[in-house]
């Protein structure tokens, strides 16, 4: 363990809090959750109760290298999030922003073939089969509102 303790480690190009376990810290990068935290930190062979603070330049290596090739390490494939992906055909996981490029290329491709799902995205509905009828609404219309009732007096008359 390293002596020196820092606020602020960079893992990923993603800035961790150093005072967070480091199961806790590698799920603050997006496309990480504990789970896939934990096993990342088994297959590095880091602690998972350590601080991030206290890691040193070389567990952080470490780390960073399973995440970028997690199969390679063990990781079984049903852990990583983009499953036979459709350009390769091979098993990624896919973290930070290369996930939100990725989940807008998806979605337009989706648009673009016209599918339910692409339908749905473009006009702005929900798309997994929510409820639409009472919940979900957004936009200009508010609802009924009622008109204020006010006698109608002449204008001579006090």
């Amino acid at each position: 363990m390293s002596k020196e303790y820092r606020h602020i480690v960079r893992v990923t190009d993603t800035d961790v809090d150093g005072a967070l376990k480091a199961p806790y810290a590698l799920a603050k990068i997006e496309g990480i959750g504990l789970s896939l935290a934990n096993a990342i930190l088994k297959k590095a062979g880091v602690n998972p109760q350590v601080r991030v603070g206290f890691l040193t330049e070389a567990e952080i290596e470490k780390i960073e290298e399973v995440i970028r090739e997690p199969l390679k390490y063990g990781i079984p494939k049903w852990m990583l999030d983009r499953q036979k992906d459709l350009e390769s055909g091979k098993d990624l996981h896919l973290i930070s922003s290369e996930l939100d490029l990725q989940t807008k290329t998806d979605i337009e491709k989706m648009k673009r073939m016209k599918s339910w799902k692409g339908y749905r995205h473009s006009y702005g509905l929900t798309v997994r089969g929510q409820r639409t009828r009472t919940t979900g609404r957004h936009g200009k219309a508010l609802g009924v509102s009622k008109k204020e009732l006010r006698e109608a007096k002449p204008s001579g008359e006090s």
